[in-house]
């Protein structure tokens, strides 16, 4: 198998939920885990908590992601953006729409100065998005 690179984001207390909504912005296969069915956690608040989540999509694109333990330290990080791109305009609008419901958009989808469509967006979660639009080449 070749090795592959995804993302794997770490959440406090709400992978579940950050999982189901980018599997409404994505589609595929949701499959999740808990600390309880791995027997990872004595502490019986970590119960419910996701030990770890993937999200495989039609389109090829692999997410996951896990709750972390409340003995571990946390914290949010703005020095990371998961990039998506591609020649689909309507596609990667639609996701562009949909992950900044509820979050921000930090610049909308416009030309950029290399000829692509680009913008940028925080989700709900505090997730940093980018999305290319690739320009068509002549």
């Amino acid at each position: 198998m070749q090795a592959k690179l995804n993302a794997y984001i770490s959440f406090r207390d709400n992978a579940r939920e950050a999982m189901q909504f980018y599997h409404s912005v994505f589609g595929g296969d949701l499959a999740m885990s808990t600390f309880q069915e791995y027997q990872v956690s004595q502490d019986p608040s970590e119960a419910n908590k996701i030990m770890h989540a993937t999200l495989n999509t039609d389109k090829g694109m692999t997410l996951m992601a896990a709750d972390t333990p409340n003995g571990m330290p946390f914290s949010e990080s703005s020095n990371i953006s998961l990039s998506l791109s591609g020649d689909n305009e309507a596609e990667l609008r639609g996701y562009f729409q949909r992950l900044s419901v509820g979050g921000m958009v930090t610049l909308p989808l416009d030309q950029s100065p290399w000829g692509d469509i680009f913008g940028m967006c925080v989700d709900r979660f505090g997730v940093n998005w980018m999305i290319d639009i690739l320009a068509k080449r002549a």
